[in-house]
């Protein structure tokens, strides 16, 4: 007779698993991706080959204390291959207490916007209000764009569906780097860019990025100040009868977070701006969703997000259940050894090890989220991590 113990262990552990890898293999399994969509193909202009025809866009530029990088920043948005006269450059200094609004204008950007402190949502709206274009877009300071970008993300919009695009991020470790303490960063972002491109594919993505996405000037939203634009636009978006799709061409690369352990801290502050979303900001809510999509995102995001309870239940479940076969032996064996895998990271740097390392550390930090957010709430101002200027 099934008792509730396995019941309750081999349904975490059949969640677990459909999440971190069943999903994927389903979109792999609806989803060919023609080589043209894996890997980029020709620059097909958004507004065909008249350039007086392109879309305006106004690229906007949330940055706090980013004297740095900001300068570069906007050389970057200067250089990209879109007709001059219809790109403007924003710069939202949100509360800056350096040079950055000196040194943006010294750059070039078109306006400069100097706001009290008020958080990355609050400069973002305040520049999409003052912006004019068709077409607002939007980057991190520390985000450089490949020439072309700016074309391939404006190019989605071609189709009067799309309502919201995110481009490619790539992460690069800096100099330097410790390879016992290197960020797996990467490998999780390709994993992650596979998923969304299929997502795109059947219709539209669950989630975007902060380096490089644009929306429709009549499709953007002003949300909470403490919900960020990447996990709440895509969605939301959903709802309201737009599409929100991925355009792998339109690439950026930023510095990843140095070590594993700060990327459990830029993870854990992230999370305490995603679970609001979840749980309060309309994510949980069926309406406005196809059947399809619905799963999509129960699959790719709330599933994911309650990782750490279903690695728990599976766990504890899993120990009260080893004299009840060797297959509860065997199982529980695996789980013991992610997470010695993940200690042994540190004095044995394989790769392998690495990878466990960030895998345990970043479903951490998805409870770490919560209870900082349960506990004390989250504040719409940002820091930028450590060691990605």
């Amino acid at each position: 007779m099934i008792t509730v113990l396995e019941i309750a262990f081999w349904a975490a552990l059949a969640l677990l698993v459909w999440t971190q890898v069943g999903y994927a293999a389903v979109l792999v399994a609806l989803v060919r991706l023609p080589r043209e969509a894996r890997h980029g193909g020709r620059l097909s202009p958004p507004g065909g080959e008249d350039e007086s025809s392109w879309p305006t866009v106004s690229l906007i530029v949330a940055a706090h204390d980013e004297e740095e990088v900001i300068a570069a920043k906007v050389a970057n948005a200067l250089e990209l291959r879109y007709p001059a006269d219809r790109l403007e450059v924003v710069v939202g200094c949100d509360g800056c207490t350096d040079a950055t609004a000196a040194r943006a204008r010294a750059a070039g950007a078109d306006v400069v916007l100097e706001l009290p402190r008020g958080g990355k949502i609050r400069a973002q709206d305040a520049a999409v209000r003052r912006s004019r274009a068709e077409l607002v877009a939007f980057s991190d300071a520390n985000a450089l764009w490949a020439p072309d970008a700016l074309a391939r993300l404006v190019g989605a919009f071609a189709d009067p569906g799309v309502g919201y695009a995110c481009g490619q991020v790539r992460f690069v470790a800096p100099a330097g780097a410790r390879s016992g303490s290197v960020n797996q960063e990467g490998v999780y972002w390709r994993y992650e860019m596979a998923l969304r491109a299929r997502e795109s594919r059947l219709g539209s993505i669950t989630a975007g990025n902060g380096a490089i996405y644009a929306t429709r000037r009549e499709a953007y939203l002003f949300v909470d100040p403490i919900m960020g634009h990447d996990l709440s636009f895509p969605f939301n978006l959903v709802k309201r009868g737009w599409r929100a799709v991925y355009v792998p061409q339109a690439r950026a690369r930023e510095k990843m977070v140095p070590t594993i352990e700060r990327e459990f801290a830029r993870k854990r502050r992230m999370m305490s701006h995603t679970w609001p979303i979840v749980l309060r900001g309309g994510m949980l809510s069926p309406r406005g969703y196809g059947l399809r999509y619905g799963l999509m995102l129960l699959s790719h995001r709330v599933l994911r997000y309650a990782s750490p309870l279903l690695h728990v239940i599976a766990l504890a479940t899993n120990a009260a259940l080893l004299g009840s076969g060797a297959v509860y032996v065997v199982l529980f064996v695996a789980q013991v050894a992610l997470l010695v895998g993940a200690l042994a990271a540190g004095p044995l740097p394989l790769r392998g090890l690495l990878v466990a390392r960030y895998y345990v550390l970043t479903t951490a930090s998805v409870a770490a989220g919560l209870w900082d957010w349960l506990r004390r709430g989250t504040a719409a101002e940002w820091e930028p991590a450590e060691g990605t200027r």
